[in-house]
């Protein structure tokens, strides 16, 4: 290597090496804060391009009208035009949006129905055996397999599952929930029974999501409160009172917030088992205009539901912040 070369090969080593120094420097004067953003521009630049932007090119396709008959099936700017046929019951739809005449099989009703029973009752199971499981006994580790197992099932076979139970012709469930009037003789025919139906098994899966988030909340409760309040002389009733909910509320509304995100767009599942003809969800709802090239309305019911779950996001974070405060 002639000296020139050698010149240049150092000249560019120090040329790099400077570079490096610069923005290491650079971020050694940087805030905690400043350092914070700087790390999470990846994910800033990733979320825009995979979340944001579809987000956005979604609610420019819910402002324009249905055109199934063109070759471009997006037809005019309408503006708020979708959202008020839709939210008025204009809309020319498989299933009414929202009918308290027909609540099981109209789409709001539906869902909300589904929302509030599964997730109260997996509220109850989850934190029950959230409680159990804190405690120390013989097989607890075999018992935090066995109930992580139905959450490990997916989608398509749960719905397989619960789909076969209920078969009138070789399902063992509809004999004795039959005679007990609690459901039909062809109950994955029947919108209320459906419903039921999709309760029941979303209530099997994720109650044990629900008890994982709660158990990790009550493991992180300091063991000293308990043998304070044990010397206190409080009884059980009064230590889950004022230690146990108290301290597990943050992890238990987490819990509460996914579960119900979750539920409020639930799809799989229906179509596995009853099929959303017998009990049509809001995401059922979307999948069905979609599917039938009607872009502009399936976009205006996507985010209506979009909408309602910022609301409820902002109800739980509200709730959150208070709890932090001290005030609730």
């Amino acid at each position: 290597m002639s000296t020139d070369d050698r010149s240049a090969t150092i000249t560019g080593d120090r040329s790099r090496y400077r570079l490096d120094l610069a923005v290491l420097d650079w971020i050694e004067r940087l805030s905690d804060t400043q350092f914070v953003y700087v790390m999470l521009l990846p994910v800033f630049a990733l979320l825009g391009t995979m979340a944001i932007w579809p987000l956005l090119y979604t609610a420019n396709i819910s402002l324009h009208a249905d055109n199934i008959v063109a070759t471009n099936p997006v037809g005019e700017f309408v503006g708020l035009g979708n959202y008020v046929d839709i939210l008025t019951g204009q809309a020319n739809l498989q299933r009414p949006f929202f009918s308290l005449e027909t609540p099981f099989t109209s789409a709001v009703p539906v869902t909300l129905l589904f929302t509030v029973g599964a997730v109260a009752v997996e509220t109850v199971f989850g934190l029950a055996m959230a409680l159990i499981l804190n405690k120390e006994f013989r097989g607890r580790r075999w018992a935090r397999v066995a109930m992580i197992l139905p959450w490990a099932v997916p989608i398509v076979i749960q719905g397989m599952i619960f789909y076969l139970m209920f078969q009138p012709s070789i399902g063992f469930a509809v004999g004795p929930l039959n005679e007990l009037g609690l459901i039909s003789t062809t109950p994955l025919a029947t919108s209320r029974d459906g419903l039921l139906i999709a309760i029941l098994a979303d209530v099997w899966k994720q109650s044990a999501f629900m008890a994982l988030l709660i158990l990790a909340g009550l493991q992180s409760i300091d063991r000293s409160l308990y043998d304070v309040a044990d010397v206190a002389g409080a009884s059980k009733l009064q230590q889950f009172r004022t230690i146990t909910f108290p301290l597990v509320l943050p992890a238990l509304l987490v819990a509460l917030l996914f579960r119900t995100i979750g539920a409020l767009k639930v799809y799989g599942l229906v179509e596995a088992t009853s099929g959303c003809n017998t009990v049509p969800t809001l995401s059922c709802l979307v999948i069905g205009l979609w599917n039938g090239n009607r872009y502009g309305s399936a976009a205006a019911v996507a985010f209506i539901i979009a909408a309602v779950i910022g609301v409820l996001l902002l109800g739980y974070l509200a709730q959150l912040r208070r709890h932090e405060r001290g005030e609730m």
